[in-house]
């Protein structure tokens, strides 16, 4: 394996440590080195997609330590998607924040790279300690970054945050220490081959284990009942903060989907959690979908429809069969970068309201309506799940795939409240205005990274077949879990 596969790790890493070097007077010197950094994630992620699609799984061995003794990454198919979708998000995101919220804190650039470096590992670790170990460097720099730009209801939201991936932290640390003292190991392959022999108190200790893991990944995941914390905290953080914090949920998502397709796909713990993961992601869609018709602020019902599809998408792949698990990351895609594209377009919507804010009440008109009305009614029709566009190939999709009528009836339910909600905002938003227009110019700086994402929508559209291929392609390798496991403990290197 080429020393490519650390590159998305030690990229952002290195760029955090020279930001946080670099006086913060030079603030062009500061935006220069984070453009620099992910600029080239971009062409780094593509190198190893087409490195991972050629079937193979890679192993990076560091210090040459053989797993399961050594700490290991590995790249397969759905860390490669894993790490492009992140690339792709966080070049636009950052690009946003140079235009002027990158001053409303100290230190935004280096919190930005070394959430990617947490983003980043957490895809590509092939332990599970490695993966707390990324989860926490993550978490920090999102602790700085949904605090910053200060203000009362952002420092409330944020606190509400930290605490409660503290204690999600507490919970991952039980969980490893109940799997190490059952199986002996943190490899994630050693651990899915030794889970199969366990039998009496210690399978159910590791029963207890795995649970806590769902416990702590459907935190991340923003799962109910613990996804409260989500509307408050995208809600107030940053136009640029909440479009990265759009992939976040996606982590959680995928440890869920990483632990199940390796380790509880076959043997005694087969399905272990699969059936609860199920109810719990209709109830998390349903009350989305509650929380998108009662939103009193757009941020708010942007944040609920996030909400709305993690729902959406951890019920289709708690099935864990690879039919559904291909549409659900087509699906992935869509949701993530549209949900930061929304994200940004909110931040414009607010810019040009003056101190009406994005609260959804009657306001001045917008200085810049007509085109601001026409990418908000796009983003509206591509997140919702209407035709032409990439929601509606996604649902499509989903629906062939999963066989349930409670699926099929709650996801046409939660786009029609999407769509109602959506519709309600821009009623108020764009017609029901009164006064003079107060807005700031927006500049281009702030429109093309907001373009650029949503522009991503039609060709997802456009591209939806070979993407769908793409993607059954990632579920069919991710279904085999025999290659992971031979690819690390087989010694390759």
């Amino acid at each position: 394996m080429t020393h490519w596969i650390i590159a998305p790790i030690l990229i952002p890493a290195l760029a955090g440590l020279l930001l946080l070097l670099e006086v913060r007077e030079r603030q062009r010197l500061r935006r220069f080195t984070g453009l620099l950094s992910c600029i080239a994630l971009v062409p780094v992620a593509l190198v190893l997609w087409q490195q991972a699609a050629q079937g193979d799984v890679g192993v990076y061995q560091l210090g040459d330590w053989q797993a399961p003794f050594g700490i290991v990454l590995v790249l397969d198919k759905l860390s490669a998607l894993m790490l492009l979708l992140t690339a792709v998000l966080a070049l636009p995101a950052l690009l946003y924040g140079c235009a002027g919220d990158d001053r409303r804190g100290p230190n935004f650039h280096s919190l930005f790279q070394f959430q990617l470096m947490g983003i980043n590992g957490a895809f590509l670790t092939g332990d599970l300690f490695n993966l707390f170990v990324f989860f926490e460097v993550l978490l920090i720099a999102s602790y700085g970054l949904a605090l910053h730009g200060r203000g009362p209801d952002r420092v409330k939201a944020g606190l509400h945050y930290v605490v409660l991936n503290l204690a999600g932290s507490a919970l991952f640390l039980i969980a490893l220490g109940l799997i190490y003292g059952t199986t002996g190991t943190l490899n994630m392959a050693d651990f899915a081959v030794k889970a199969q022999a366990l039998e009496g108190s210690e399978q159910i200790l590791l029963t207890v284990a795995v649970l806590l893991l769902w416990v702590v990944f459907g935190l991340k995941a923003a799962l109910f009942p613990l996804y409260f914390w989500l509307p408050a905290t995208y809600a107030n953080a940053t136009a640029p903060v909440a479009a990265l914090f759009a992939i976040m949920t996606k982590v959680g998502i995928y440890a869920i989907l990483r632990m199940q397709a390796l380790a509880f796909s076959d043997g005694p713990l087969a399905g272990l959690g699969a059936d609860l993961l199920w109810w719990l992601a209709l109830v998390t869609l349903a009350l989305a979908a509650i929380g998108a018709l009662a939103a009193k602020r757009l941020g708010g019902l942007v944040a609920y429809l996030v909400v709305m599809s993690v729902g959406t998408l951890v019920a289709a792949l708690s099935l864990g069969d690879p039919e559904t698990v291909g549409p659900a990351l087509y699906y992935l895609i869509h949701s993530t970068l549209i949900c930061g594209a929304l994200f940004l377009l909110c931040d414009l919507l607010r810019r040009s309201r003056g101190d009406s804010d994005d609260r959804l009440e009657s306001g001045p008109p917008l200085a810049h309506g007509n085109w601001l009305g026409a990418a908000f009614f796009a983003a509206a029709v591509a997140v919702v799940g209407l035709p032409p566009l990439s929601g509606f190939v996604g649902k499509v999709a989903l629906l062939q795939a999963v066989p349930s009528a409670p699926y099929w009836a709650l996801l046409l339910l939660a786009g029609l409240a999407g769509l109602v909600g959506l519709s309600r905002a821009g009623s108020t938003l764009f017609w029901r205005v009164h006064g003079e227009a107060v807005g700031k110019k927006l500049g281009k700086r702030r429109v093309i990274p907001m373009l650029a994402l949503l522009l991503v929508s039609p060709v997802l559209t456009l591209a939806a077949e070979p993407l769908l291929q793409l993607c059954a392609g990632v579920a069919d390798q991710l279904a085999d879990q025999t290659i992971y496991i031979r690819a690390v403990l087989g010694g390759a290197s």
